[in-house]
């Protein structure tokens, strides 16, 4: 099989890269230059939102078996390319987000649930759920639906992660003392290894598969509970997890999701958009979730490999909690664990 990945160098776009090289692919890497790609891939450098910045791509004539795509800005970069390739590649695979369905979503939200408004293939750069929606109507436009593999991904964890979630907690953990845990422990979360990821879409070019999937895990794979405890063990610190209520947390003033990555309130809209989705579809496709204690433990290994200090994108904020607003979370924690509310057992 030969695979062209736009990007190609960080988180979904490596791992994919290496998936197939691990598969004895041959894989070409189109990329700005700004980060190595993996060792075996040949690369063609140009910026997509520049003028000619496909030159490389148009130039080169090769053909491929399918296109992999992970663009999360401007639509039209994705219509560009795609008209580019389209007669030059069998498929165009295009790694969107569970983000383009409107709001307020129903828990079990399927593939065929109504997409947000607005969303159009040329646009320009707007905001990311509509940005990923005009990717896959510029995808379709170029390649036809049963030539167009939509990859609605969600909560995305493992190595290589750019964004910081992961990364965070287990460096917070490894620094040790009181942490302030989330709750409830049994709070289900629904996200994909990034390898789980490349290694789906792979065997789905493979299958010659089209249309948009759902690519998250099962809802409850894994809970805020059993996360926070991989990634006690495998740091080895001496950390104390206090599980404590969401009314406290909220009450302190953070904010979900940015200061306590990956955490979402039990019912909030919040949580039934991220983390119930029907991955049915996927599951049948053939998606295998590794176990949570293997994210984790791959991702601290690469964590140390790298000196600790995780990459961050340029376009998202970073995440974490600021060390004071915790110690002052956690005395309101014991605070109304004294008075009989507040942190759970």
């Amino acid at each position: 099989m030969r695979l062209l990945l736009l990007g190609g160098t960080e988180f979904a776009g490596r791992a994919v890269a290496e998936t197939a090289l691990g598969r004895g692919w041959e894989v070409t890497v189109f990329h700005r230059g700004r980060h190595q790609p993996p060792a075996g891939v040949r690369s063609l450098h140009g910026d997509r939102t520049a003028p000619d910045g496909l030159a490389a791509l148009a130039d080169d004539g090769d053909r491929w078996d399918a296109v992999v795509d992970t663009w999360s800005a401007a639509p039209r970069a994705v219509r560009d390319a795609a008209r580019l390739l389209r007669g030059r590649a069998g498929r165009y695979v295009y790694v969107s987000s569970c983000s383009v369905y409107a709001w307020p979503r129903g828990t079990g939200y399927t593939e065929d649930a109504p997409p947000v408004p607005g969303a159009a293939a040329d646009a320009g750069e707007t905001d990311y759920a509509r940005d990923k929606r005009g990717g896959e109507l510029a995808a379709v436009e170029a390649f036809g639906a049963d030539h167009s593999l939509l990859v609605r991904a969600g909560l995305i964890l493992g190595p290589y992660e750019n964004v910081g979630r992961l990364p965070w907690w287990l460096t917070r953990i490894a620094r040790g003392g009181p942490v302030l845990a989330p709750g409830p422990r049994d709070l289900p979360l629904q996200y994909v290894d990034v390898r789980d990821l490349a290694e789906w879409i792979l065997d789905s070019v493979e299958r010659e598969a089209s249309g948009p999937y759902n690519l998250v895990g099962p809802s409850g794979h894994a809970t805020m509970g059993s996360l926070l405890d991989a990634c006690a063990e495998v740091t080895g610190g001496p950390a104390e997890l206090r599980w404590t209520d969401p009314e406290v947390i909220l009450g302190a003033g953070i904010e979900p999701w940015l200061q306590l990555p990956v955490w979402l309130p039990p019912g909030s809209e919040g949580h039934v958009a991220l983390y119930s989705a029907d991955v049915s579809r996927a599951l049948a496709a053939g998606l295998r979730c590794r176990p949570v204690t293997d994210t984790v433990a791959d991702t601290w290994r690469w964590l140390r490999d790298i000196g600790g200090a995780p990459p961050q994108r340029p376009d998202r904020p970073a995440v974490g909690l600021d060390p004071e607003l915790e110690v002052k979370a956690l005395a309101a924690a014991e605070s109304g664990k004294g008075s009989g509310s507040g942190s759970e057992a």
